[in-house]
C-alpha cells in the first residue's frame, strides 16, 4: 500500500518534520493505551516495519475520461480500462475514468471542464459540440466492422397485440434517455418517417435512475412492463445472461447513422489531442497486442473523425426536437486538430 503526503509536509524543514512524526508516533501510543481496559490487551505493533511513501509531482497533469453511462458503471470500467492504460503507455499522459451518473452529468461536466476525453454516442456530441464547442477527432469502426450504428424497436415475442410498427399507436414506450441516439433519437426518427407520432402513444416514459439504461429498458420490456422498447443495437448482448433472448423479437431497425465518437472539451490542449488520437487510430485488430483492447471495449478500431461527420444527426435532432446553438458558428471545425496523415 502507498499512501499520499500532503502538499503542505513536503517543502518543510527536517527538524520540523522530524518532530511531527515524533508527535505522531506518541500521539498513537497514548491512543492505543488510552483504548486498553484492565481486561484488554494491547496489540503489538512492529514500528520497524518500513512502507515506501510514492509522492507524485505536483504540476503532473492528470486527464479525465469518461464513457457516456449507457450501460453500467461496471460495464464501463470492463469495456475500457485496459484502453486507458494503453493510452497511458502510448502517450505517457496520466488518465483517470470518471463515472456520471446520467446523460446530462456527463454533458455538464465536459461543460465545466470535469471531463477532458469524452466518449459518447453522436447526439451527445452533437449537443455538447452546440452548447460548449467540443470538437471531434475520432470515432470508432463497431464490434460488426461497421463505421456506423442504429437502434432497435423490441418488444415481447408473446405480446398479444403487437406483430408489426403500426400496432405501437395507443401503447406504452420506453426508451433509454432523451439523449440517447439509438435508444430514443433514432427510433422517434424511424416512428416519425413510417407517419407515427409522439401523440400517438399512450406514454412515452424513461430508463429511471443512474447508469444502465440501455439493460434497464430490456427489462422492463421482459418483464411486461411496457409494450414495446427502444435500444441500440447490440444491447440485447449484454443482457444475454439475465433474459430468455427467445423471449424478445425486434420489431424493426432505424436507419444507420455515424458511430461512437471522441471528443475533447474545448479549453484541452491540441497537442494532447493529437497526440491521443494518433494513439487511438493506432489500434489494429490484426495486432495480437491490440485485438484484447478492442474486442474488450467492443469496438474493432478507430478512425479520425471531423464535425462535419454527423450532420444527419443535426439534420435528424431538426426533423424532431428543436436545436439551440450557442457554440459560435464554425468554432467546432475550426478547433479541430489535424490527424497524423492529414492536411494540416
Amino acid at each position: 500500500m502507498s499512501y499520499q503526503v500532503q502538499p503542505a509536509l513536503r517543502n518543510k524543514p527536517q527538524g520540523h518534520r522530524s518532530g511531527l512524526w515524533g508527535g505522531v508516533i506518541l500521539l498513537g501510543l497514548l491512543l492505543v493505551m488510552a483504548a486498553c481496559s484492565r481486561d484488554e490487551t494491547a496489540l503489538p505493533v512492529d514500528l520497524s516495519v518500513r512502507e515506501d511513501v510514492s509522492i507524485q509531482p505536483e504540476n503532473e497533469q492528470v486527464l479525465t475520461y469518461a464513457y457516456l453511462p449507457q450501460f453500467s458503471h461496471t460495464v464501463s470500467f470492463q469495456r475500457h480500462h485496459l484502453l486507458i492504460r494503453y493510452l497511458e503507455e502510448q502517450t505517457g499522459l496520466r488518465i483517470r475514468q470518471v463515472f456520471p451518473d446520467t446523460f446530462d452529468e456527463h454533458m455538464r461536466m465536459v461543460g465545466q471542464g470535469s471531463i477532458d476525453i469524452s466518449f459518447s454516442n453522436p447526439l451527445i456530441y452533437v449537443r455538447m459540440a452546440e452548447a460548449y464547442c467540443t470538437r471531434a477527432f475520432a470515432r470508432i469502426v463497431e464490434a460488426n466492422g461497421r463505421e456506423r450504428f442504429r437502434g432497435e424497436i423490441i418488444t415481447r415475442s408473446d405480446h398479444p397485440t403487437i406483430r408489426q410498427l403500426a400496432d405501437r399507436r395507443g401503447k406504452r414506450w420506453i426508451a433509454v434517455d432523451p439523449s440517447s441516439a439509438g435508444g430514443y433519437l433514432y427510433p422517434l426518427g424511424h416512428f416519425m418517417a413510417n407517419g407515427i407520432q409522439p401523440s400517438d402513444f399512450s406514454e412515452i416514459a424513461f430508463a429511471p435512475g443512474p447508469g444502465g439504461k440501455q439493460e434497464k429498458v430490456i427489462l422492463a420490456i421482459y418483464a411486461g412492463q411496457y409494450d414495446s422498447g427502444s435500444v441500440r443495437e447490440g444491447a440485447l448482448d449484454v443482457v444475454a445472461d439475465k433474459v430468455d433472448r427467445e423471449k424478445i423479437r425486434v420489431l424493426a431497425h432505424t436507419q444507420w447513422y455515424p458511430g461512437w465518437v471522441y471528443a475533447a472539451r474545448a479549453e484541452l490542449a491540441p497537442e494532447i489531442v493529437t497526440v491521443i488520437a494518433r494513439a487511438l487510430t493506432a489500434l489494429d485488430n490484426n495486432n495480437p497486442d491490440h485485438r484484447g483492447i478492442l474486442e474488450k471495449a467492443h469496438m474493432t478500431g478507430v478512425i479520425p473523425a471531423t464535425d462535419q461527420d454527423f450532420n444527419t444527426i443535426r439534420e435528424l435532432w431538426h426533423q424532431v426536437g428543436t436545436v439551440q446553438y450557442r457554440c459560435p458558428a464554425g468554432a467546432t471545425a475550426q478547433a479541430r486538430t489535424a490527424l497524423p496523415g492529414e492536411d494540416q
